[in-house]
């Protein structure tokens, strides 16, 4: 079987060739300002994360020119695209948007060929401050690269590889793949928790130290274990009081409190360690808050559980609520009743791990999203503080952990807070997205050039 066929498309100039150039590692295509230079379909083998396919670099297919050639260029270029397993669309960030682009990517969609979207010459401050013109292209995913100096080529390659989803070219052929990532999951509460006791539990050792002192843990404590197949490294932070405390409690506990942060900052899920036995307090409130705002997911395992089955079979009702108001920012986080010293539902909290590490980076196809966003827009429009009524126009994807939505409107630069809580409430209940924060980000879309 050859290998799959990817090709580059876009108007003349926008840097098709200087990223085959680029990608290939070898000068294989004349750069030049000229529009039009690239006559010929040029073609390289490669091979990334050992799996192998062809690069073509189309000539100037759309675009104004005086090439008497330009027709036989053209349709060189049109076999290309029926022939391709992925089209790469190329686009200049510099110019922006431009109603070629518009045209061109009308032309890809007539194909069926699944599209990659390629915004070049972001090294430009301009061309960043453009990109998000080009979602209205509505072509998903969509990346962001310099060409000329290498810049975001990697993820792009990832992506190309995924999407072609072939054999490998074999252990021969170049790098072997890269190992899965590990989960980071940072355990975070207050002092006395069970934030040890549950890492123990969960490494099957005494690894952490545990005494019934508050602030026994002093430093971030990590430790790698494999689950399921699956592999975690879980940090220990030492409980963060409230700021007064640390502070009377001397440097050591200061730079305690630090380095935790430091941990939540870097885990991509959280495990809230609440004492069931005294319930959700203010400080856990600004923990928490702390991971929402970072963007990391959220689990809340409210543990000593085991101490809290004489409370009676109404107790679990009440709990919830009551946590679910002193917490109420954390609407989207899931809440386990644990017991770290019994391991009662220890497993089920490393399933809940998983769950929200997938969420935090899921991705809604861009046709799919902007379905959802016509279907509510209509029912349950903006409100429009002056005369001109607020329209969303269409929206994007534009990022992952956290999750990130651009909606751009006719007019508006911001929703109004209840309208905002509305659209995160809405995308949670069409695509999930459980224990991970949402960002949504509004914009008046840009007029378009010529």
């Amino acid at each position: 079987m050859p290998p799959p066929l990817v090709v580059l498309v876009g108007r003349p100039n926008v840097g098709k060739s200087t990223l085959f150039n680029r990608i290939a590692g070898v000068r294989r295509a004349i750069v030049t300002p000229i529009a039009g230079t690239t006559r010929d379909v040029i073609a390289q083998h490669i091979e990334w994360r050992n799996v192998a396919f062809t690069l073509l670099d189309t000539g100037g297919m759309f675009g104004a020119t005086e090439d008497p050639l330009h027709e036989m260029v053209a349709a060189k270029g049109r076999q290309a695209i029926l022939q391709a397993d992925l089209l790469v669309v190329v686009l200049d960030g510099q110019q922006g948007l431009v109603p070629g682009d518009l045209d061109i990517v009308k032309q890809l969609r007539a194909s069926g060929t699944p599209i990659l979207a390629v915004v070049n010459k972001i090294d430009a401050k301009k061309a960043r401050e453009a990109t998000m013109q080009f979602y209205e292209l509505g072509v998903d995913p969509m990346f962001e690269v310099s060409a000329e100096h290498g810049l975001g080529i990697s993820d792009l390659l990832d992506e190309v590889v995924e999407r072609l989803g072939r054999a490998p070219a074999g252990p021969e052929t170049g790098a072997s793949v890269p190992p899965p990532k590990l989960t980071a999951i940072a355990v975070i509460g207050r002092p006395n928790a069970g934030k040890s006791s549950l890492v123990n539990r969960l490494l099957r050792e005494q690894r952490m130290l545990v005494s019934e002192v508050p602030g026994t843990t002093r430093d971030a404590v990590d430790a790698v274990m494999r689950w399921q197949k699956r592999e975690y490294r879980i940090v220990d932070t030492a409980g963060i009081r409230r700021a007064g405390r640390v502070g009377r409690s001397g440097p050591v506990e200061s730079l305690s409190v630090l380095v935790a942060r430091r941990a939540i900052e870097k885990a991509d899920v959280v495990v809230m360690v609440i004492d069931a036995s005294q319930g959700a307090t203010d400080q856990d409130a600004a923990i928490a808050g702390e991971a929402d705002r970072i963007g990391c997911g959220i689990v809340i395992a409210a543990n000593k559980w085991d101490l809290m089955k004489s409370e009676g079979p109404d107790f679990y009702k009440e709990f919830d609520e009551r946590l679910r108001r002193q917490l109420k920012f954390l609407d989207y986080a899931p809440v386990l009743h644990i017991s770290a010293a019994t391991g009662e539902r220890t497993p089920k909290l490393l399933e809940m791990v998983d769950k929200v590490a997938a969420c935090r980076l899921q991705r809604v196809p861009t046709p799919e999203l902007n379905r959802f966003v016509r279907d509510i827009s209509a029912a349950h429009p903006p409100a429009s503080p002056g005369r001109k009524q607020v329209r969303i126009l269409y929206a994007a994807q534009t990022g992952v952990a956290p999750p990130t939505f651009v909606f751009f409107t006719n007019i508006a630069t911001s929703f109004h807070f209840s309208y905002e809580r509305f659209l995160l409430n809405q995308i949670r209940d069409r695509f999930g997205f459980v224990g991970t924060p949402i960002r949504i980000e509004v914009r008046r879309r840009a007029r378009k050039g010529s």
